[in-house]
């Protein structure tokens, strides 16, 4: 009986931690957002990974539609592409904090975690001006210690309502799954890199999201930053 009830709670335990670190729902390891109030047709475009060679590309198309978005970037990347990063605060969308060089965080020590969280917040704030108040983990993976970093660094992570898997999926499969997702105050996970990689092909995201964009539009949604969607101004 005993091993029993020691077993189903080893179980429950090692069900919280994954709920934990994946859990797109889970404050677990600090404060998170997943999606916006339901009350109003807004939406989020957020965008992971950059910026990269091609974020000028999908600035013209945000430009082109007059929607704004958020964008999730690496410390490495905007290292190495600082004026692309620039271009994306002067072009009017927000920008959040997605880690320094994009590790997963399982098993990573509580300093490492702050480290990259500081690293990509300096680089990203002396290359466009604006101190990310947002963070999202790469991968969505949490990690003890995440709740501190954020807190020091005065940063509130941000999950996802769909992501696209547009790093891997066709335009219409990526279309697809972000329709069925579109609801008020949804948040939706899309990418203008590839982890930290040069020169990634973003051409199934571009067309995804030039198609995605007039077609909510019509149906009625409108497009915010995640700080706009999920504080809206009265």
């Amino acid at each position: 009986m005993w091993s029993e009830l020691i077993g189903g709670a080893a179980c429950a335990g090692a069900g919280l931690v994954s709920y934990g670190i994946a859990g797109r729902r889970s404050q677990l390891f600090g404060p998170s957002v997943y999606r916006g109030p339901a009350d109003r047709p807004a939406l989020a475009l957020t965008f992971d990974d950059g910026p990269s060679e091609s974020t000028p590309r999908l600035l013209e198309l945000l430009e082109r539609h007059g929607a704004r978005a958020t964008f999730f970037q690496c410390g490495l990347n905007v290292e190495r592409l600082p004026r692309v990063a620039g271009e994306v605060a002067r072009a009017g969308h927000e920008i959040g904090n997605h880690s320094h060089s994009h590790p997963a965080f399982c098993f990573r020590p509580r300093r490492f975690i702050y480290d990259e969280l500081r690293r990509a917040q300096e680089t990203i704030t002396e290359a466009t001006g604006s101190r990310p108040v947002l963070f999202r983990a790469p991968y969505g993976i949490r990690w003890f210690g995440l709740r501190e970093a954020q807190s020091r660094l005065k940063l509130l992570g941000v999950s996802w309502t769909v992501i696209g898997w547009d790093w891997k999926l066709p335009a219409p499969r990526i279309l697809a799954r972000l329709r069925r997702g579109a609801r008020n105050g949804a948040i939706f996970c899309l990418h203008d890199g590839r982890d930290v990689q040069r020169n990634p092909d973003i051409r199934e995201t571009l067309e995804a999201v030039g198609r995605l964009i007039p077609e909510l539009r019509a149906g009625g949604f409108h497009f915010e930053t995640v700080s706009e969607l999920i504080c809206p101004k009265n």
